[in-house]
Parts: C-alpha cells; structure tokens; sequence
C-alpha cells in the first residue's frame, strides 16, 4: 500500500519530522529508507533503512551528499547508538545489469527493510518510485533526504557503507581511483577505463568510455 504525498502538501520545511508525526501520534513505527551509488559506474548500490525513536533529533543529519565525509562517519555512529534499528540491503552490478539502476535501487531498499528487526507501520521512500512488492504501508518523498529526518539517517548510512565498500576495493583496483570518487564517473574513473579495461565490479549496461 502507499500513501500518496497529498496529506502534506505543504509542509513546514524546517520540521524535519513533518512525514513521520502523523504516524508517531497514533504509536505508529516509521522508517526511512535511502538508496546510494545509483550515478556510479561501478561497485553495487546500497541501501540503508532506520527506524528511529519517535521526535529524536540528531543535529546536522540531513542529505547525506552535503555533508563532509569525516562528519557523515560521526553521525553514523550516533545513528547507530540511538536508532531502535537498522539495516542495509545492495545490489550486485550484476543484477543491476539486469534488473536496471532503478529496479535494482528499489531491491536494494526491499531488502534492507527485510532486515530490520523491528516492522515499522509506516515507511518513507526517498523519491518518487514505490518500492514493488512491498506490504507495508509506505510513502514516497521527493528530496526526502533533505525533508525527512528519517530519510536523512538512512541516507547517512547508506552513503558511508557504500564509500567503505568501494575503498575496500580500491586496494585491489587502486588504478580506477575508487578510493576518492568512489565509483562514480570522474575524468579519473573514464581515463582508467580505456587503459586497463573493466572489472567485475564495473556495471555494463552503464555507458564505461
């Protein structure tokens, strides 16, 4: 089931918590869930999904994008001290490649929500795009991680996990720079490609020179 963006058409943009009140005032459990990596050209994509405890703020998460990497690692670790729980979920490039970068964005969020130890009565998606074959209740927000205080932890946490992944990489591929651009399609990234080829971890499907 969703829920459309409606009941809130316009809602105070400074209340980060203005999606998950609705559902905390009848005792309800949200989680927010984010997805990160969908623009790289390598590496999988990863998701994150939190449930945090109802009105908790946590200064400075927002879009886990504007935020330097030594901060984001901070946060994450007073994400995962307060959150009642949390969980990731990814995609390989395999399935990327034949699922499609979207599809495999919502499967990653699937999964990490499946992982959770806790069912949330509520869960809100970063985007515009439902999750497929979700059963729970559920609504999509365009910039939710920059509107949604939940939305914003996940994308914190998904962002970390993912750059870790691929600087754990960088030490067998150290050629492609993944240690600094992390998969993404820098100048580096496409210069690397046409002189040593591609790797496992490459996603085909995406345009690689």
């Amino acid at each position: 089931m969703n829920a459309s963006d409606s009941p809130l058409l316009f809602p105070d943009p400074h209340d980060h918590f203005a999606f998950e009140r609705p559902a905390w005032e009848k005792g309800g459990i949200v989680a927010g869930v984010d997805e990160a990596g969908r623009g790289c050209l390598a590496g999988p994509v990863v998701a994150a999904a939190v449930i945090m405890p109802a009105h908790y703020h946590i200064e400075g998460v927002t879009d886990s994008k504007t935020i330097p990497a030594k901060k984001r690692r901070d946060l994450v670790k007073i994400i995962k001290e307060k959150a009642l729980c949390f969980a990731v979920g990814s995609c390989s490039p395999t399935e990327i490649d034949e699922l499609n970068i979207l599809w495999a964005s919502m499967e990653a969020m699937r999964r990490a929500l499946l992982e959770l130890t806790e069912i949330p009565d509520l869960v809100l998606i970063d985007g515009n795009t439902s999750i497929p074959h979700l059963t729970l209740a559920s609504r999509t927000i365009v910039k939710g991680d920059s509107r949604s205080h939940s939305i914003a932890a996940a994308s914190i946490l998904a962002k970390t996990h993912r750059d870790e992944l691929m600087m754990g990489l960088h030490h067998i591929h150290s050629e492609y720079g993944w240690i600094t651009n992390v998969g993404y399609p820098t100048l580096y990234h496409y210069e690397a490609i046409r002189a040593h080829g591609i790797t496992p971890h490459h996603r085909r499907s995406f345009r690689l020179n």
